[in-house]
């Protein structure tokens, strides 16, 4: 019986999809405050599930509800409206 959870859990794993990911790299974040304003801005967004802004590596991380996802023209506009500027956008599934 153990082994056949064992089994049944390591196949559920595989089976799940995957939760997006996107990784904005952003110019202008400096402290907490900065952090803050896009979290707040992003979590509007009814795609996003959880944001983390790192402001060591200046890497916003955006993770997506399962099957929604935001393109990187409405990334760039939350960024930019909120007062950063976008270096790079890359996508992770």
């Amino acid at each position: 019986m153990k082994h056949l959870f064992l089994t049944f859990a390591v196949l559920l794993a595989f089976t799940l999809p995957a939760h997006a990911q996107t990784y904005v790299d952003v110019n202008g974040l400096v402290c907490d405050f900065c952090a803050q304003s896009l979290k707040k801005v992003f979590s509007k967004e009814e795609a996003v599930e959880d944001i983390d802004v790192n402001l060591d590596t200046k890497v916003v991380t955006i993770n997506f509800k399962d099957g929604l996802s935001l393109d990187d023209e409405m990334i760039t506009k939350l960024v930019t409206d909120s007062g950063y500027n976008v270096e790079a956008i890359r996508h992770e599934e």
